[in-house]
C-alpha cells in the first residue's frame, strides 16, 4: 500500500477517533444516546492495521454521521476514494454532503470544489465547468475562488478553449502563478495562429504582442512573429525578431536557424548569413549552428574550408553530431580525390545510427521525450517546458 494512502487513512482514523471520543463523553452526559458507532471504529482500524484499506474506508465511512464535526473527515475519505482511481464512490459521497442543510457557506464552496475535481476525474467535464462557474459567481471567500478558476482554466486547456482559459486566468491567476502566465503566453499564441490561418494578421499580431508582455521569453510568440513578418515580405524585420531569440532562451536557437536562412535567401544574402551564423556561433557552439555555418562556408569557399571549420569546433567541444557530418564531409573529399575509404564509411554509419536513435526535444518536466518540438507536453500538459536537446549527443 503506498505511503501516502497508509498516511491519510491513519489521519482519517485519528479524526473519526477523535470524534467518537466527544460523542462518547456527551453520551456519558445523555445515557439515552447510542454509542454503537465505536464497534465500526475499531472494526475499521483492524482493518487499516491489517493493510486492507478497502474495507477499512468501508467501516470508516459507516462510522461517522454527517454533522458540522465530521464533514472535512468526509471531504478527506472522499477524495482518497478519487486518488484511488473511485472517483464515482467520491461523487456519492461529496454528493450526499451537499445535501446536508448543516453545511457551512465555506464548506459548501469545498465540497463543491471536490466534487468537480471528481468529475474532471471521471471526464464529465460539462458538469464540472458548470459548477466551477457557480463557484466562482457566488462564493465570498477569495482561496476558493481562486482555486475554482484554476480548475476552470484546467479545464478550458484541456478543451482547447484558449479564449475561454485566457479570459478566467487574466489577470489574478497569470501574476500570481508562473504556470498559468507561461500557458496564458502560448494561448494567445494558439489564437494568433488561428487568425493567422484566416488571413487576420493584424489580430495575430495582437495576440502575440500581448503573449510577450505577459511572459517576455515567450519564444514561440517572437517566432510567429517573425513568421507573420515573412508572410508579408519583411525579410530583414523577421531577422530583427529572430536575433531576440538567444537572448529570450538560448536553448532555441538551433530552433531559429531555419527560418533565418530562408529569410537571408530570399534576400540573397549570403554573405550576411554567413556573418549572422558566425555571431551566433561565438556565442553558443549548437551542432546544428556548426553544420549551418560550415555549409555556407563549403558553398563560398570550398569543402576544405568546411572541414577547417568543423575540426576547429570539435578541438574545442566534442560533439556527436559534428563528427558525424565532419565524416560526411571526409566522404565528399575521398570521392573528389578518387580515393574512397571504407573505413570513413563504416564510422559513418554508426555515427548515424547513434544518432537516429536520439530524440531532439525534451520536456523538462516530466522527461518525455520525442522528434518534434510540442509547445504542449504531450504527457504532463505543460506548457513551453519541452527544449531541444543539446550537448554532446544534442540536436
Amino acid at each position: 500500500m503506498p505511503d501516502a494512502l497508509l498516511l491519510t487513512l491513519l489521519a482519517a482514523a485519528v479524526a473519526i477517533g477523535w470524534w467518537l471520543g466527544r460523542r462518547e463523553r456527551q453520551s456519558l452526559r445523555h445515557p439515552a444516546r447510542p454509542t454503537s458507532l465505536s464497534r465500526d471504529y475499531f472494526v475499521g482500524l483492524n482493518y487499516l492495521l491489517n493493510e486492507q484499506p478497502d474495507r477499512a474506508i468501508e467501516a470508516f465511512v459507516s462510522a461517522l454521521e454527517v454533522n458540522s464535526e465530521t464533514i472535512d473527515t468526509h471531504i478527506t475519505l472522499g477524495n482518497l476514494f478519487r486518488a484511488r482511481g473511485e472517483a464515482d464512490r467520491a461523487v456519492k459521497i461529496h454528493q450526499n454532503l451537499l445535501a446536508r442543510p448543516t453545511l457551512t457557506s465555506a464548506q459548501s464552496d469545498q465540497v463543491q470544489l471536490e466534487l468537480s475535481r471528481d468529475f474532471l476525474h471521471l471526464g464529465l467535464l460539462d458538469r464540472a465547468e458548470r459548477l466551477l462557474k457557480q463557484v466562482i459567481h457566488e462564493t465570498h471567500h477569495d482561496p476558493t475562488r481562486l482555486a475554482a478558476k484554476r480548475l476552470l482554466v484546467d479545464l478550458f486547456d484541456r478543451e482547447g478553449e484558449w479564449q475561454a482559459a485566457f479570459e478566467v486566468a487574466y489577470p489574478a491567476l497569470v501574476r500570481q502563478h508562473e504556470d498559468i502566465r507561461r500557458a496564458a503566453a502560448h494561448w494567445l499564441c494558439e489564437l494568433a495562429q488561428q487568425e493567422r490561418h484566416s488571413a487576420s494578421p493584424g489580430l495575430a499580431r495582437k495576440h502575440l504582442r500581448k503573449a510577450l508582455s505577459i511572459d517576455k521569453q515567450c519564444v514561440r510568440a517572437t517566432l510567429q512573429l517573425a513568421e507573420l513578418e515573412q508572410d508579408t515580405g519583411h525579410y530583414r524585420e523577421a531577422i530583427r525578431l529572430l536575433m531576440r531569440i538567444p537572448d529570450q532562451d538560448r536553448d532555441f536557437v538551433p530552433t531559429l536557424l531555419t527560418p533565418l536562412q530562408h529569410a537571408y535567401e530570399m534576400l540573397d544574402d549570403e554573405a550576411g548569413l554567413a556573418d549572422c551564423l558566425q555571431q551566433l556561433l561565438d556565442r553558443e557552439p549548437f551542432t546544428s549552428l556548426i553544420i549551418r555555418l560550415a555549409e555556407v562556408r563549403r558553398k563560398r569557399e570550398g569543402l576544405t574550408a568546411a572541414i577547417d571549420l568543423v575540426t576547429e569546433q570539435l578541438d574545442r567541444e566534442p560533439n556527436l553530431g559534428a563528427l558525424d557530418y565532419l565524416l560526411d564531409l571526409y566522404q565528399h573529399q575521398q570521392l573528389e580525390q578518387g580515393e574512397p575509404d571504407t573505413r570513413i564509411r563504416l564510422l559513418k554509419q554508426h555515427t548515424h545510427t547513434l544518432l537516429a536513435a536520439r530524440p531532439r526535444h525534451r520536456c523538462r518536466r516530466c522527461g518525455f521525450s520525442g522528434e518534434p518540438l510540442h509547445w504542449q507536453c504531450p504527457r504532463c500538459r505543460s506548457w513551453g517546458t519541452t527544449r531541444p536537446i543539446t550537448g554532446i549527443e544534442g540536436e
